[in-house]
């Protein structure tokens, strides 16, 4: 019920919304549910360590911008049919080493991987929250 009070393709605060509602919710429509938390993460390259290891990435991700959203979209694609995501960033970073650049430039990589989804009529739903 809660998913279908957002969009079907959207990267957005994730305010109101409770980790655990998302994750039943997610359960519930049979999607994914991609959780990070990244409270002790720092830097760029601490964030997509975190997620890598959070969302079982090959051990060949390249650790950038560009092999996040390859992991995000084409890897997952051609693992066949997918049902949906619901993904969680928790506790991004606010600091000088992750910067509100860095953190647009990441939350760039997952509006461009809800594009990707929305273009095969798969939700892929991004919540997030700031330290």
């Amino acid at each position: 019920m809660l998913l279908q009070t957002v969009r079907p393709n959207i990267v957005q605060s994730i305010r109101a919304y409770r980790v655990d509602d998302l994750m039943q919710a997610a359960h519930h429509a049979d999607q994914h549910f991609l959780y990070a938390n990244l409270t002790a993460a720092q830097s760029k390259q601490d964030v997509l360590e975190a997620i890598a290891e959070s969302f079982t990435f090959p051990a060949h991700f390249g650790k950038n911008l560009d092999a996040l959203f390859d992991c995000m979209t084409d890897l997952v694609h051609k693992a066949g049919a997918q049902p949906g995501f619901v993904v969680v960033l928790e506790q991004l970073p606010d600091n000088p080493r992750f910067d509100r650049e860095a953190r647009e430039q990441l939350l760039d990589v997952f509006r461009d991987a809800a594009d990707f989804w929305a273009e095969r009529k798969i939700p892929f739903r991004c919540f997030y929250s700031f330290q």
